[in-house]
This record gives structure tokens, C-alpha cells and sequence, in this order.
């Protein structure tokens, strides 16, 4: 890498600022390297020989634009097919019951930090393998993340097969058509959701409430003080009941009372 490229403090403290403002993601040193070596593809890509010369970009009203492409370069969005594949089975052989014991027959998930889409489409795969048990169900999955390119990808629910090997194989079955080298989700799982851009720190334009809210290994990426005020609006947003399940890597400990603890990172709603 040419020296002109070299990441100095004061512009990783610039950018760092930056994403914690615009996204609310804490960027620690450890993360220089990487941060060095996503935003080098900007940089090349706009021509640009430095740093410095990114960091005016973004403070201009003429880098509104590329503001949205830095907040995607710098996003971690690591993801796979029924990851924490006990949250999925819970889902089906616990939740969903208690709610249709309810006979609510209106059944909303959020999958919240969805990523390229895998946790979306392998919740979508879980419901409509309890066809019977929500049959007649209005049923929907809303799926958002902050990443624009990520999204994308999700909404078109196509993947190489390598990915689609983590589903399980009757599900395979069912819900996927094999094209080519490609895993394509059918229709009838593609259905089921809604894919939208949504920052976490802004507005949330829907109105909810929500049945069950995914959010997993996405506030590991926030301070504490912006976990806190996250998990408040993720309980004004779940029914009285509701269920939130969070990632291997998290807790709610010292972070919300509104919470109890029912399951491996499996939490409800009391308050």
C-alpha cells in the first residue's frame, strides 16, 4: 500500500467518530486494520490518494452519498443459514404454539441486523414447517439492516450453494431450487418477507407491536449506553409478551430489566 494511504490517528479518530454518530457502532483499534483495508477500496475507487482527503469528502454535503457506501464498507455482516440453530427450534416447538394458544392468528417477526438475508429466509423456512399449526394466519417477517449493498443480496434470495449447505436437509428439499452453482429460495419463502433499510439509532417507521424480535451478534457492535436505550425500544415495539432473542456473544445483564431470561439468549418481555 502506497505511504499517501496510510491511516493516520487523527483521520481514524475522524472516521471512528463518524460511524459511532451516523450508525452507533463502536470502532476500537483493534478494528484499524480492517477499517484500513475496507476503506482503501473507497479510496481507490474515487480516485482519491489519502485519507485525509476521504475524511473532507464525507464532512462536505457533496459526500452525503458516499457517507452511505462508508457506513457498508465498515459494516461486519458475517452471517449463515440457522446459525444458533436453537433459537429456530425454539421458535418452532415453543413459541409459536403459546401463540397460537392465544388465537391472536396474526403473527409478526422482526429479524432486525438480517444481513445478506440468511436469518430472514431460515425463520421464513421454520414457520412455513408449522403450515398446519398457523394455518389461516396472517403471517409476516420484516427484515432491515443499515447496509444497503447487504440488503440487496438478501431481497434476492439467491446464494451460492456452499451457503445453503447449513440448511437442514429436508428443508433443502422443500424450500430451495437448485440453479447451477446457486441455492434460490422459492417463492413461497421469499413471500413471507419484507426487506428495508433501517438505521437502528433513527426513527423506526413501523408501527409494530411484534410477536418476536430477532436481533443477533448486532449490538455487540454498540457502547453500553446505546445497548440500554436499544433494548427499551425493541420492548415498546414487542407485545406485553413478546419474545427477543439475541446472539451467543450477549446479554442483557446490567443492560435492561424489561426481560426475563427463558431459554440460551432466548429472553420475554415483563415489563
Amino acid at each position: 500500500m502506497h505511504e499517501e494511504f496510510a491511516l493516520q490517528d487523527r483521520e481514524f479518530h475522524k472516521l471512528s467518530k463518524l460511524v459511532m454518530d451516523t450508525a452507533g457502532i463502536v470502532l476500537s483499534e483493534r478494528k484499524r486494520a480492517f477499517i484500513h483495508g475496507r476503506l482503501g477500496r473507497r479510496l481507490r475507487a474515487l480516485g482519491m490518494n489519502s485519507f485525509s482527503q476521504y475524511c473532507k469528502l464525507l464532512e462536505t454535503d457533496a459526500g452525503d452519498d458516499e457517507l452511505h457506501n462508508f457506513i457498508n464498507a465498515v459494516t461486519t455482516n458475517h452471517t449463515s443459514f440457522f446459525r444458533e440453530s436453537h433459537h429456530f427450534e425454539y421458535l418452532a416447538r415453543t413459541i409459536l404454539p403459546a401463540i397460537v394458544a392465544g388465537h391472536r392468528r396474526r403473527l409478526r417477526i422482526w429479524s432486525a441486523g438480517c444481513s445478506t438475508g440468511e436469518e430472514p429466509h431460515s425463520i421464513a423456512m421454520t414457520l412455513l414447517s408449522c403450515e398446519q399449526l398457523l394455518s389461516g394466519w396472517d403471517v409476516k417477517i420484516l427484515a432491515t439492516d443499515l447496509d444497503t449493498n447487504v440488503l440487496a443480496h438478501a431481497s434476492q434470495g439467491v446464494y451460492d450453494f456452499e451457503r445453503a449447505e447449513g440448511i437442514p436437509e429436508t428443508f433443502r428439499k422443500r424450500f430451495v431450487t437448485l440453479r447451477g452453482n446457486q441455492a434460490v429460495m422459492k417463492d413461497e419463502v421469499r413471500e413471507l418477507i419484507s426487506f428495508g433499510h433501517l438505521n437502528l439509532l433513527g426513527p423506526w417507521p413501523m408501527s409494530g407491536p411484534f410477536d418476536v424480535i430477532f436481533c443477533r451478534n448486532v449490538v455487540i457492535y454498540f457502547d453500553q449506553d446505546t445497548q440500554r436505550r436499544l433494548f427499551d425500544r425493541y420492548a415498546e415495539m414487542l407485545k406485553p409478551d413478546g419474545w427477543l432473542i439475541i446472539g451467543h456473544s450477549e446479554n442483557l445483564l446490567n443492560i435492561s430489566d424489561r426481560f426475563d431470561l427463558i431459554g440460551r439468549t432466548i429472553y420475554r418481555r415483563i415489563k
